[in-house]
């Protein structure tokens, strides 16, 4: 949940979205979005289906991604099938998932921004999951 606050958006399997999306609060999407996303957190439903990058501090993916996931914790469930690279502090990957895309640690991207590792930050978990 987003800091200080238990409100959630849910998006359901009928809704179609086209433009980004900006939130401070968790969302839950079932439906299908043309464009970006980031929010403090994201759900995806099995048949839902982003074409666009996604921001989060923490998602479970679950449906079809075209576009690059950048989040802090993610988990990508054996339903998803994501075709993007995938950037993260700890990850899950269910055994089944489909990525096509190259997989990175947030702390390789920063790193490559200033050419150090920021003082503080922890070293990237990888997770499979059965």
């Amino acid at each position: 949940m987003a800091q200080g606050s238990s409100t959630f958006s849910v998006f359901g399997s009928d809704v179609v979205i086209t433009g980004d999306i900006s939130a401070s609060v968790d969302l839950h999407i079932d439906g299908k979005v043309d464009g970006d996303i980031k929010c403090a957190s994201l759900v995806q439903g099995e048949s839902s289906v982003i074409n666009g990058a996604v921001t989060a501090e923490s998602a479970r993916m679950s449906g079809r991604v075209k576009g690059s996931i950048t989040a802090k914790e993610l988990v990508i469930l054996k339903s998803a099938k994501i075709e993007g690279d995938v950037h993260y502090d700890a990850l899950t990957i269910e055994h089944g998932a489909q990525v096509d895309g190259r997989f990175s640690p947030n702390s390789q991207r920063q790193a490559g921004a200033s050419l150090s590792k920021p003082s503080g930050s922890s070293d990237p978990q990888l997770q499979i999951a059965n």
